[in-house]
C-alpha cells in the first residue's frame, strides 16, 4: 500500500465514514482498483474497521497512523507590491484586494482553519502595517522581509525558513473557489491549472502518475503551475538548502520561490493538483474586474475614482491599467478612457518634502511648445499627481550602447541651448542641506565618517561658487530611464521635476553615476556631449558634479529608507562616488 494512497483514502473517511468508494475515487483523484486494494490492506492492517457493509470506520491505530502526516503549518506571501492590480496597490497591499467583499488573504486564511490548520505564518513587506488586524483576527505570525522591495519573493521564504516543515505555501492574492487543503497531506503538490494556447505561464511536463518532470517558461495546451502548494518534510528539508544557497548567489535578484524548483525538479520531487477553474490569480485589474463584476461600477479606490471624475466615465470605461514604471520617486500606470491611452503619475512616499510640484509645472508650461517632453494632461500641484498622453512603442535609452549613449548627449545638448529660462534653480547647495537635514532629523544616516565627508563636502560646494557658469536650463534628473526612443529613433525627455536653472554640465554627471560609469566612461561621456576634447576646466565641473551628485542621492535614499523604501547597495554607491571624485577634484585644484 501506498503511503499518499493510504493518507487520500483515510482522512475522507474520518471525515465521512460512509463515504461510498467511488466517492473516495472521486476525492482522492484515483482509480477504483486503489480504492479498493487500500481499503483491503487498511482492514488487515487494522487501521480501518468495517461495522456494516455501508460504513468503515478509522480505527485508533489508523488516526495514530494518520497523524504522522498531520500538515503542520501554512506560509503566505504577502510581501511584494502587487503590479498586476496597479492603480489599486499603490493604497491597498494585493492580498487585502476584496473579491466577492471579502480580503484574497482572508479567505485562504479561513480555508486553512477549516482544515484545522492554525499555525499560519504571512510574509509581509509593502505596507506591512496593513496586516497588524490579522494577528487580532486570526491570531496569525507577521514575518518581515527587509528586501521585498529590492528582491523577488524566494527571498520572502527565505525569511520564513525556519517555519517549513509540512508546510502549504500560498500566494496572498490567490483566489480559491472551494477549499482545495486538507488536514493531513502525504506528498508534495503544487496547484496547476490547463492554459489552452499559447500561455507565458511556466508550464510542466509530469510522468503518467503525475510528478512532475520539467518546468518550462511559456507553452501552448498545456497545464501551468498556479496557486498555493503542499509541501512535504522530505522536499522542505532539501528546499531549504537550496534556499541558504540561492540567497548567497549573485545573480538571484529576481527569483521567484518556483525558479529554485524549476532549476532543482530532479532532487524536488512534487506532483500535479489540477486545479483548472477552482484556483485563480488576476494577471491584472482587468481581469480582476472581470471575475467580480462590483469592481466595474466602484473601486472604492481614491486614484480610480479620481479618474472617473476627471475623465467623467463611470469607471468600467476605464481599461487597459497596468504599471509602466516603478521609479525610485515616483511609479507610473497605464490606463485608457475609449480611444485615448494615458499615463498617471503617483507621487512616492515623502516626495512631498522634496518636489516644488508648483515649480515642475512652471517647467512644463515653459517646454510644452518644444516637444521634447510627454503632453501634460493635468498636473496637480498638491497631489503630485500627472496625467500624460501615453507615448507608445517607446523604450528606455540603453546607456551601454554608445549609438544611443551618443543621442542622449545630442539631445541634452539641444535642451540646452534652447535658450529656456524659468525663475528658479538647479541648487545643488540647498539640495544637499535640505536632503542631509531631513536624513538626520529621522537619524537615518549611518556612515561612521559622515562629519568628515560634510565637510569635504561643503569644500566642494565652495569650489562651486567660484566657476562663475552661464546657467541654462537643466533637466536634473537627466537619467536614462526618463529618455525614451521612438520607433523612428527620435527621442521624448520625460519627468522634469527636479529640473531648474544650472550648470549644463550638471546634468551630464547626473546622467554617469545613475548609469554607474567608472571614470574612462565618465570620461567619454563628457566628450559626447561637448563634441570636442573636453578642457581641464570642463573635466574639473564634470567631477565635481559627480562628487556633490553621489552625496545628493546618497542623502536622498537615506531619507528614503528611513520612511520604509528600500534602495539595496544604491546609498553605498553614491556616497563612493562622492569620495573617489573627491579624490579627483583636489588633484585638479591642488
Amino acid at each position: 500500500m501506498k503511503t499518499d494512497h493510504f493518507v487520500l483514502i483515510c482522512r475522507e473517511l474520518v471525515k465521512k465514514p460512509e463515504a461510498t468508494q467511488r466517492e473516495l475515487a472521486a476525492s482522492g483523484k484515483v482509480s477504483l482498483g486503489v480504492v479498493n486494494a487500500t481499503i483491503k490492506t487498511c482492514l488487515s492492517s487494522g487501521y480501518l474497521m468495517q461495522s456494516n457493509p455501508r460504513k468503515l470506520t478509522v480505527t485508533e491505530k489508523g488516526k495514530a497512523e494518520l497523524e504522522k502526516y498531520r500538515v503542520k503549518n501554512a506560509i503566505i506571501l504577502a510581501a511584494g507590491f502587487g503590479f498586476r492590480y496597479t492603480p489599486l496597490t499603490y493604497e491597498t497591499p494585493k492580498g487585502l484586494l476584496e473579491v466577492h467583499g471579502q480580503p484574497m488573504i482572508e479567505r485562504q486564511i479561513e480555508q486553512l482553519i477549516e482544515k484545522e490548520i492554525t499555525e499560519i505564518i504571512i510574509v509581509v513587506g509593502y505596507k506591512k502595517e496593513r496586516f497588524d488586524y490579522l494577528i487580532d483576527k486570526y491570531c496569525v505570525k507577521l514575518v518581515y522581509n527587509p528586501e521585498y522591495a529590492s528582491k523577488n519573493n524566494f527571498v520572502s521564504l527565505y525569511n520564513a525558513k525556519d517555519y517549513l516543515g509540512s508546510t502549504y505555501l500560498l500566494m496572498s492574492d490567490s483566489w480559491i473557489n472551494n477549499n482545495i487543503f486538507n488536514t493531513y497531506e502525504s506528498q508534495s503538490w503544487f496547484s496547476c491549472l490547463y492554459f489552452k494556447g499559447d500561455t507565458t505561464e511556466w508550464c510542466v511536463k509530469a510522468t503518467p502518475s503525475g510528478k512532475i518532470e520539467s518546468i518550462s517558461t511559456g507553452g501552448k495546451d498545456s497545464l501551468a503551475i498556479v496557486g498555493p502548494a503542499f509541501l512535504s518534510p522530505s522536499f522542505t528539508g532539501t528546499y531549504k538548502q537550496y534556499l541558504s544557497d540561492y540567497y548567497n548567489r549573485p545573480g538571484t535578484d529576481d527569483y521567484c520561490w518556483e525558479s529554485i524548483l524549476k532549476e532543482q525538479i530532479n532532487t524536488l520531487p512534487i506532483y500535479i493538483n489540477e486545479q483548472t477553474g477552482n484556483v485563480h490569480e488576476f494577471e491584472n485589474l482587468d481581469e480582476l474586474m472581470k471575475f467580480d463584476p462590483t469592481y466595474t461600477e466602484i473601486s472604492n479606490k481614491e486614484i480610480m475614482v479620481s479618474i472617473s471624475a476627471h475623465y467623467n466615465v463611470p469607471e468600467h470605461k476605464i481599461f487597459e491599467i497596468y504599471p509602466i514604471k516603478e521609479g525610485m520617486t515616483n511609479s507610473t500606470f497605464h490606463f485608457s478612457v475609449g480611444e485615448d491611452k494615458y499615463t498617471y503619475r503617483i507621487a512616492g512616499p515623502g516626495i512631498d518634502k522634496l518636489i516644488n510640484r508648483k515649480n515642475e509645472k512652471t517647467i512644463y508650461n515653459a517646454i510644452r511648445n518644444t516637444k521634447i517632453s510627454d503632453d501634460v494632461m493635468l498636473l496637480c500641484t498638491k497631489s503630485g499627481v500627472k496625467i500624460s498622453k501615453f507615448i507608445e512603442k517607446t523604450r528606455h535609452a540603453d546607456p551601454n550602447d554608445d549609438t544611443e549613449l551618443q543621442i542622449c548627449m545630442d539631445k541634452l545638448r539641444f535642451i540646452h541651448e534652447l535658450g529656456i529660462t524659468c525663475p528658479h534653480r538647479y541648487g545643488i547647495d540647498k539640495m544637499i542641506d535640505y536632503y542631509t537635514t531631513l536624513s538626520e532629523n529621522l537619524n537615518a544616516i549611518y556612515f561612521t565618517d559622515i562629519e568628515e565627508i560634510k565637510q569635504k563636502v561643503q569644500r566642494l560646494l565652495d569650489i562651486t561658487q567660484n566657476l562663475n557658469i552661464p546657467e541654462v536650463l537643466c533637466h536634473g534628473d537627466y537619467v536614462h530611464t526618463n529618455i525614451l526612443i521612438l520607433p523612428d529613433a527620435s527621442v521624448k525627455v520625460i519627468d522634469w521635476e527636479h529640473s531648474g536653472m544650472g550648470d549644463p554640465i550638471m546634468d551630464v554627471a547626473m546622467f554617469a553615476i545613475f548609469a554607474q560609469f567608472d571614470k574612462p566612461r565618465i570620461d567619454a561621456l563628457l566628450g559626447m556631449y561637448l563634441q570636442n576634447e573636453p578642457s581641464r576646466e570642463e573635466r574639473l565641473r564634470l567631477y565635481l558634479y559627480i562628487a556633490l551628485s553621489g552625496f545628493l542621492w546618497c542623502m536622498w535614499s537615506q531619507y528614503k529608507q528611513a520612511i520604509g523604501e528600500e534602495f539595496g547597495e544604491y546609498p553605498l554607491k553614491m556616497y563612493r562616488y562622492m569620495k573617489d571624485y573627491y579624490n579627483i577634484v583636489m588633484e585638479y585644484v591642488n
